[in-house]
Parts: C-alpha cells; structure tokens; sequence
C-alpha cells in the first residue's frame, strides 16, 4: 500500500517527537540495551499510528515492549501535548517490535553457510 503525503508528514511529526518523549523519559536505555524508534506507520485515516521499535542488546525485548506499553498513556498524553497545534486528532498508539535487524543476520548466517557448502563442493574430487 503506498503511503499518502498526510501520512507521511504525520509520521515524520510523530516519529520526531517520540524520540525525544523515550529520551525525557527514560525510556531509550531498558535492562541495559538500547531502544529506538525504527519507523512510524500510520493507517489512511490517520486514526492509528503503528510504532516500531528496535532493541539493541535487550536481554528480554518482549519485557521491554511491556513496559513501553504500560507508559504509553504517558507517552501519548505528552505527544498530545506536542502535537496539539499540528494535529486535529491524536491517533491511537501501537507498540511493536520490529525484527528486520534480526532477520537481516539470520538470512546472512543462511547465506554464508550456503556459500561454505558451495566451497567444499567445489573443492571435492
């Protein structure tokens, strides 16, 4: 689905904004890794914003998710707050992990083993 103009200005907006609202709050550093926003998606209404998060050496990522998703009515009540004169509504936030981080280095493990194995072929008599 290709992202309208609206909706890409009201996620830059958000995507903004929430990464200074996880610095004020403390929220960029959970269990001793590092939490980023990866990317901000929002529906064509413009009634839901979907928040990717990036967790860089989280011992439990799921377990920080939950505690972002238990702030985020503070999380929202402060973006509201941010927004108020750039929005007329304020979408509702989802939370989720995103794992293309993980999934680059699994495909990249795969790929160097293939390419091994092609190795010792190619080397068998």
């Amino acid at each position: 689905m290709i992202e309208g103009k609206r909706q890409k200005q009201v996620a830059a907006v958000l995507e903004k904004e929430l990464n200074e609202i996880f610095q004020r709050l403390g929220l960029s550093m959970i269990n001793g890794g590092m939490v980023s926003i990866s990317g901000v998606k929002i529906t064509p209404d413009l009634f839901e914003a979907r928040i990717y998060l990036s967790f860089f050496k989280v011992a439990e990522p799921e377990g920080a998710l939950k505690i972002i998703q238990e702030r985020s009515w503070e999380i929202k009540k402060e973006l509201t707050t941010r927004v108020r004169h750039q929005l007329r509504s304020m979408p509702q936030l989802s939370f989720y992990i995103d794992d293309t981080l993980e999934y680059v280095d699994k495909m990249e493990k795969l790929f160097k083993e293939i390419k091994q194995e092609d190795e010792k072929l190619k080397h068998k008599p």
